[in-house]
Parts: C-alpha cells; structure tokens; sequence
C-alpha cells in the first residue's frame, strides 16, 4: 500500500509543480491582445467582455499555455494519466470487473477527446491531441487485457 501512496503523491506534486507553471506561462494572453479572441473560450463561456488583459480567465491561461507553450501543460496531463494508472492497477489488483469498468471510461472519455482537437493548427494542440490519443488506446487495451484475463479465469475456475 505504500508504494501506491508514495506513487500518488510523485504523481500529484508533478500535477502541482507543471500546473503552477503551466498557469505563469499562460499568463502571457494577458499581453497578447490578438489572441483575446481566439484563446478566451472560459471567458466567452462565462460572457465576460474583455477590455484588458485582466478580465481574461485564469482558466484561459491553461487553453494559452496548451497552444504555444505545450511542455508543461503536457506534463500536467502525463501526470493525471499516471496517477489514474495508479488508481487502475490498485482496481486490478482488489477489484478486477470494477477495474475493466475504470480503464474503459477513460479510454472512451479520451478517445472522445482526442477527436475535439484532431485538427488543432498549433504545435501544443497536436502535442496534446497525440498525448490524449494514445493515452486512451493505452487504456481501451488495460481494459481489453483486464477482461479477457478475467474471462480466462473464469472460465477455468468453472471447469474445476
């Protein structure tokens, strides 16, 4: 059990450094007044007019950060799939049909993600497009391997 926690907090420190960074890159949209319009979708959601660069959302730092400085938002979203892989094993290992159930959900929600952003025109979009691609075929396969070992074991128990 240690080693998953230990795991975990590797994994949500990562989070935290690459977010806290991923945020002061970010921070740059508030200087880059022609991208107002193309990289402010929290702030068009929450229908705030932007005069200056402080209306913007601290939320669109994140959308900015993606596009042109890709390192560290790529990071943060590494390291939410490692730390979803820790809560995975652990399910393989004490809760293996929960488990199939886990990994499934993820991989679909990814794979339905990747396809938002298929044909971004930034760098950071096609960096992020791929990292959520194979991110959710890694986890389709967890998922596929779970179930058919399961399915293996079940049906030798069952011939015993």
């Amino acid at each position: 059990m240690f080693k998953y926690i230990l795991q975990l907090f590797v994994g949500i420190f990562t989070l935290l450094l690459s977010t806290l960074m991923a945020r002061y890159e970010g921070s740059a949209i508030t200087y880059d007044s022609l991208e107002w319009g193309y990289s402010t979708p929290f702030t068009k959601l929450f229908n705030i007019e932007i005069t200056s660069g402080h209306d913007i959302s601290q939320l669109d730092y994140f959308v900015y950060a993606a596009k042109f400085q890709p390192l560290f938002p790529a990071i943060m979203m590494v390291s939410v799939f490692y730390i979803l892989s820790i809560v995975g094993y652990y399910l393989i290992k004490k809760k293996p049909k929960l488990a199939i159930g886990f990994w499934g959900v993820i991989g679909s929600v990814m794979l339905l993600l990747s396809g938002f952003i298929i044909n971004s025109s930034t760098i950071g979009g096609r960096v992020h497009f791929w990292i959520i691609l194979v991110s959710g075929i890694i986890s389709i396969s967890v998922a596929t391997f779970v179930c058919i070992r399961n399915f293996k074991h079940e049906v030798t128990v069952g011939t015993n």
